[in-house]
């Protein structure tokens, strides 16, 4: 376990440091009421209910292979005896290997991209065949979505110690860095057409930003790609240059433009657990250190200006050890999400339109009272991994 950018906290901010200690002892306890041990898999999510009696209650809902792989990337940190607590008796390295046995009944990219990655990360005797799975449902010149097609590349730049990987490692870092238009410094939310409906081709969400940005300095820390670190830095720079006043992390973004489209929801995993861990690899990769903006996006979990009463505190708390969980994000009431899609349709038209009367009418006041797994898995990521083996 690599306690230094916890420890980085104490000397920034104590009063952080102390947050990200009650986050971690939240992920671990939260973590094994996700885990369902008759399908030894997590679940999809954890929801906030309420019984006509008014009982409260959270309940779990469906599975999910990726979100189990995520969890596998962040709870492998663990000291091994937590590690058990979290899958069931098993450690991170055994729950990987269950997840690179059902990879023949993998169909979707994404899943067995990141199944790849945590078995190069654990050391998985079977990573050869965890990429040779990727590959083959990687086809050649087909568009990806931006965020798998990313997970392709950190899991390549994992396995490039122990598996002949260069030249699917080459097309998947052109892939990323050929998908960015016209000289703005942001990802699209596709590779290429095909994906995204035409009118909405140019909006592209946070994922979008952090899973590549990370993906390519992971990539120069295990071999020297100055192009890659370059690009992953002006991506941090834009959307840390866009963070809201109250540490927000804005969620979509105009490929083209690098500008804000519509800023809500607000996720809680975009302020404590994404944006740290992508950004802390850039910088212990070589490039810049934007711990200030981490440190801003932390502090919106207790600090949340949308949901704020007259004396700062949230009128609703967005962690509830309660329930073990922190509520999923803050957004507007706006039916079908016409907000966004006002928004999307208009900056088609004219980058950097703003509808300014939609957020009189649909103010973010709502909270999203659910939590999945690859929240706290993306969380023990951050701020108890490193690039460890990867940097040169």
């Amino acid at each position: 376990m690599n306690a230094a950018r916890l420890e980085g906290l104490v000397h920034e901010d104590p009063s952080l440091h102390a947050l990200a200690e009650r986050l971690l002892a939240l992920a671990e306890a939260g973590l094994p009421e996700m885990y369902l041990p008759g399908a030894e898999t997590f679940v999809f999510t954890r929801v906030g209910t309420v019984a006509r009696d008014g009982t409260r209650r959270v309940e779990r809902r469906g599975t999910s292979t990726r979100y189990a792989a995520i969890t596998a990337l962040g709870a492998r940190f663990l000291p091994e005896d937590r590690q058990r607590a979290v899958f069931g008796g098993r450690t991170a390295e055994e729950f990987t290997g269950l997840l690179v046995e059902r990879l023949p009944a993998v169909t979707n990219l994404g899943d067995a991209a990141l199944i790849a990655w945590a078995a190069a990360e654990t050391g998985h005797p079977k990573l050869a065949d965890a990429v040779a799975r990727v590959a083959a449902l990687d086809v050649p010149d087909r568009p990806q979505y931006t965020v798998e097609a990313a997970w392709v590349l950190s899991a390549l730049a994992a396995a490039r110690s122990a598996v002949d990987v260069e030249y699917r490692l080459a097309a998947a870092r052109d892939r990323l860095l050929a998908a960015r238009t016209g000289g703005s410094p942001l990802f699209p939310h596709a590779t290429g057409p095909g994906l995204v409906p035409g009118y909405r081709f140019h909006v592209a969400c946070f994922a979008d930003q952090t899973y590549p940005l990370q993906a390519l300095a992971r990539l120069h820390a295990g071999g020297a790609d100055p192009e890659a670190l370059a690009a992953a830095d002006a991506c941090a720079a834009r959307i840390c240059a866009l963070q809201g006043d109250g540490g927000q992390w804005w969620w979509h973004y105009d490929a083209r433009t690098g500008r804000v489209v519509e800023g809500y929801p607000v996720y809680s995993v975009h302020q404590h657990a994404m944006a740290p861990t992508a950004l802390f690899d850039l910088a212990e990769a070589g490039g810049t250190d934007f711990g200030a903006a981490v440190r801003r996006g932390l502090r919106w979990m207790t600090e949340v200006p949308e949901i704020s009463g007259p004396d700062g505190s949230p009128r609703e708390p967005m962690i509830r050890e309660d329930y073990g969980v922190t509520w999923r994000k803050v957004y507007r009431g706006d039916p079908a999400k016409a907000v966004r899609a006002a928004r999307g349709l208009g900056t088609r038209v004219a980058p950097g339109i703003r509808l300014a009367p939609l957020d009189r009418l649909f103010r973010p006041l709502a909270v999203d009272r659910e939590c999945r797994p690859y929240e706290f898995g993306w969380f023990l990521h951050a701020w108890l991994g490193g690039l460890g083996g990867l940097e040169r």
